[in-house]
């Protein structure tokens, strides 16, 4: 991988992270239409640490209160029925689906769910699935209604996330909408809750990227700072626009995008 690969790969990671577009499928897809290698699940699930540093700083506030309640809380029972005590179980209630399913299918994740082919059409389908969610869906629940079961079943949507093309923050949200909370609400409980997915995940890929040979550490390094300071401004841009805007814009962009990747492969100017 060459600096300049680097610096790309860091911007789309930075860009695409956050919007429902999917920032591995973008990865992957513009690797191909350079001619770059794959950059690898890896590679993506590393510089994902510097989007996921990004969210971290962004909610800090939130975070640390969340924690501190969750912790209160445990041995201060008037603690457990605040919002911010059960957003504590929430979130590791809804880390566990992708906990599971990327243990379980983690070859898979890594070598048969980055065909071309596939990624194309999931960037369509999901797309398809976001509008229908965003259009339907009452949009008028809050945080504060959030549930076990609610939470579970956003972790089955950020757990769909590992397929390239489905996007995190697009399945979450689509999941969320479907069950009738306000963009503004699934797209905050959707940036935390992959925390610790994210972070765990790039920490256990960085040691695999250590067993191989010619490790490129810097230009991985050099990518995650840049993928830091975008994504941190693109989280500050989209919690603002999901507040009064739809999300047709991405879905529209999703389908051309997914369709032009199918036009491409079936003309044998890319490969799967």
């Amino acid at each position: 991988m060459s600096w300049f690969e680097a610096i790309v790969l860091g911007v789309i990671q930075g860009l695409t992270e956050f919007l429902p577009i999917s920032s591995s499928a973008h990865l992957l897809i513009l690797s191909q239409i350079f001619g770059w290698d794959d950059p690898g699940a890896a590679f993506t699930a590393v510089s994902q640490i510097g989007t996921e540093s990004a969210v971290i700083i962004y909610f800090r506030h939130d975070i640390a209160r969340i924690l501190s309640t969750w912790f209160r809380s445990l041995y201060t029972p008037k603690l457990r029925g605040q919002i911010d005590a059960r957003m504590g179980w929430y979130v590791i209630v809804g880390t566990i689906p992708i906990a599971v399913i990327g243990f379980a299918f983690s070859d898979q994740i890594e070598t048969a769910a980055r065909n071309l082919w596939l990624v194309a059409t999931v960037l369509i389908v999901f797309g398809i699935i976001l509008g229908i969610a965003d259009r339907v869906g009452r949009k008028t629940r809050e945080l504060e209604t959030l549930s076990i079961r609610s939470g579970l079943l956003f972790g089955l949507g950020q757990a769909l996330a590992l397929i390239p093309g489905v996007s995190r923050t697009g399945a979450t949200n689509s999941v969320g909408h479907f069950m009738g909370f306000t963009r503004e609400a699934a797209t905050r409980y959707a940036f935390l809750l992959a925390i610790p997915a994210v972070m765990a995940s790039g920490l256990y890929q960085a040691t695999k990227i250590g067993e191989e040979a010619n490790v490129p550490w810097g230009q991985t390094i050099v990518a995650t700072a840049i993928a830091f300071v975008i994504g941190y401004l693109v989280i500050a841009w989209l919690i603002k626009y999901v507040a009064t805007n739809s999300y047709m814009p991405f879905v529209i962009y999703r389908i051309v995008v997914g369709s032009l990747v199918l036009v491409l492969l079936g003309t044998g100017v890319l490969t799967a």
